[in-house]
């Protein structure tokens, strides 16, 4: 058989794999234990945002960007530290600034309730003890995440400022959908140098129900008294969803928590392996001509 027939026959294989590799890549790493009733959700942000959007609330409609110095995305953490994170950067004018990370995870059970625990990495140059304008650059900046079935946005409210459409509670208290986890302080931390502080809320675990289809919005955000301006970075980020109680089949069964690889993972494991048992198909073929 010719040997640009052999590589022509290879190249399926290659791309299917190829392509499985890279979808493999691009969802977040979730470990699913089907036995415990738990699924876990954890994103690294090695090499972009996986997902994750930033946006802004409490703070007026059109707010000037010289004044607010809004920024946000997926970069190189700061010297001193390795890998990437999502940058987000404010000045809270409006001395009620909320920055936040969201979204949406799918795989649960539909309408289902859960019970959610965070732990998450962010990088701070913020040491304890400063003094600052309206509250604390560190103890007044807190930390918050949660989950929602309802996607978090914002919408002008009737003094024309962006208000978040759930529950966040204000400042150093939770609310409905998030719960507080912290502040940015780190007692390692120097203005110039970033380092790496963990906060969780496994101590007191979030209660959510999922939409009809198994999916959840997830958020992570600051909620800051301090009238200056924050710069942060999160470097790891995860969920686990423990069931409250499975849903109920109707045959007295209950249903196995969802998992496994993606939909569209599957698809190219089916694909990757048409493709290969189709060119030893050809290849044999050729070789009897």
């Amino acid at each position: 058989m010719p040997r640009f027939r052999q590589r022509s026959l290879a190249w399926p294989v290659v791309s299917c794999l190829a392509l499985l590799a890279g979808l493999t890549l691009a969802v977040p790493a979730s470990v699913v234990a089907e036995d415990g009733g738990e699924a876990t959700y954890t994103f690294a942000f090695e090499h972009d945002a996986e997902g994750w959007t930033v946006d802004f609330a409490d703070l007026p409609v059109g707010a000037p960007q010289d004044l607010y110095e809004l920024d946000g995305g997926h970069r190189p953490l700061p010297e001193g530290l390795e890998g990437g994170g999502i940058y987000v950067q404010g000045h809270n004018r409006s001395d009620d600034l909320f920055m936040f990370l969201k979204r949406q995870v799918g795989g649960l059970h539909p309408d289902t309730v859960y019970t959610v625990s965070i732990s998450l990495d962010l990088a701070t140059s913020i040491p304890p003890g400063l003094v600052g304008i309206g509250g604390a650059p560190g103890e007044s900046v807190y930390v918050k995440a949660g989950a929602s079935p309802v996607e978090p946005a914002t919408s002008e409210d009737g003094i024309g400022h962006l208000r978040l459409n759930i529950d966040k509670g204000n400042q150093a208290t939770g609310g409905a959908a998030v719960v507080l986890l912290g502040d940015i302080t780190h007692p390692d931390a120097t203005l110039d140098a970033y380092v790496i502080k963990t906060l969780t809320n496994a101590d007191a675990p979030l209660t959510i129900r999922t939409d009809g289809e198994g999916r959840v919005w997830l958020i992570v955000g600051t909620d800051s008294g301090f009238e200056g301006k924050t710069t942060l970075y999160y470097s790891r980020i995860s969920y686990t969803f423990a069931l409250v109680q499975p849903p109920d089949t109707g045959s007295g069964q209950r249903a196995p928590l969802a998992g496994g690889l993606p939909g569209v993972a599957w698809v190219v494991v089916v694909l990757a392996m048409g493709a290969f048992l189709g060119a030893l198909w050809l290849r044999r073929r050729g070789g009897a001509e």
